[in-house]
């Protein structure tokens, strides 16, 4: 059952019209693009999907566009963590009621609460959707608490408690929870820039906010890897890193310079949502040279002759 859950599944961007408002119709182009690329699954309404400065409603819309285009054709897993527990509930019921693989969460953010009470939160939305998988999502640089061997522990005394998605900056810590949760625990690799070193951790698959622009580069990595050429995965590595590093670069956030990378590759999925900056016009030249980087990368790596 779990190899549903092994492989490169993108973390879903999101898709607003030219007023800012979520668009269906870029929402299901997005899928459908992913889709064709030959991607696992999607990670729905987490960090690369804005979710935190969404409204319930606007990502329940958003998971229902994403069901409709590809559920049942690819894993889908819906981030359903707000900042209150009601909320995530609520999101947790609707997602189960769509036929999601899974659902996922971050801890609750801000008070910093004992292990106890975070447990109590997740529970409270695994409970909402009994027949349904639950992946933790440990991103301690953002969420502000880190997910421990005890937590995991506890939280794997329910049985549909069956991942995590770590995106925390330690790859050693695929490991601990490996070894804490069980060997049929699966872990996600998070940093995009330590796939291979995550994958060759013990990571089973990975979830990830640059995937969708350069899909094409973490399937030959996921394929070099589980061919056992490291060496070459490795090399591909350093070029997705190279990457990266610019994507970061910008006046305008990393997912503001991703979308005008995909404008120009041919997909318009608008801008990104304020507080987060939006694209410069200081950022043109770079947006060029990370579109160029990236067919270079695929022509090199695994599609001669292609370009993105």
């Amino acid at each position: 059952m779990n190899s549903k859950y092994k492989g490169i599944i993108p973390a879903f961007y999101a898709c607003y019209d030219e007023n800012g408002e979520i668009s269906p119709q870029r929402v299901a182009a997005l899928a459908r693009h992913l889709q064709g690329k030959g991607v696992l699954g999607l990670y729905v309404c987490g960090s690369s999907g804005e979710c935190i400065y969404q409204s319930v409603a606007e990502r329940k819309l958003v998971l229902e566009t994403v069901m409709s285009a590809v559920g049942g054709e690819l894993t889908i897993i819906a981030h359903v963590g707000a900042n209150n527990t009601g909320d995530s509930v609520e999101l947790a019921r609707h997602a189960a009621a769509l036929g999601v693989d899974a659902i996922a969460s971050i801890p609750p953010i801000y008070f910093k609460l004992p292990e106890h009470a975070i447990a109590d939160y997740w529970n409270a939305m695994s409970a909402a959707a009994p027949d349904t998988d639950f992946i933790i999502y440990n991103i301690p640089q953002l969420a502000g608490t880190a997910l421990t061997p005890a937590l995991l522990k506890e939280m794997r005394k329910k049985p549909r408690v069956v991942g995590v998605k770590n995106s925390s900056p330690y790859v050693q810590d695929i490991r601990l929870f490996k070894v804490a949760g069980g060997e049929d625990l699966i872990v996600f690799n998070g940093p995009d820039e330590q796939y291979v070193a995550g994958r060759v951790m013990g990571a089973d698959g990975g979830i990830g906010g640059t995937y969708g622009v350069m899909p094409e580069l973490y399937l030959r990595a996921e394929e070099l890897i589980s061919g056992g050429k490291i060496a070459e995965a490795k090399a591909l590595q350093y070029d997705i890193e190279e990457i990266i590093d610019l994507l970061c670069g910008g006046r305008g956030h990393m997912y503001a310079v991703i979308k005008e990378v995909l404008r120009l590759q041919g997909l318009d999925i608008g801008g990104v949502r304020a507080p987060l900056p939006g694209l410069a016009t200081e950022d043109t030249a770079l947006v060029r040279q990370v579109r160029q980087k990236i067919s270079a990368a695929i022509d090199r790596h695994c599609c001669a002759g292609r370009t993105a």
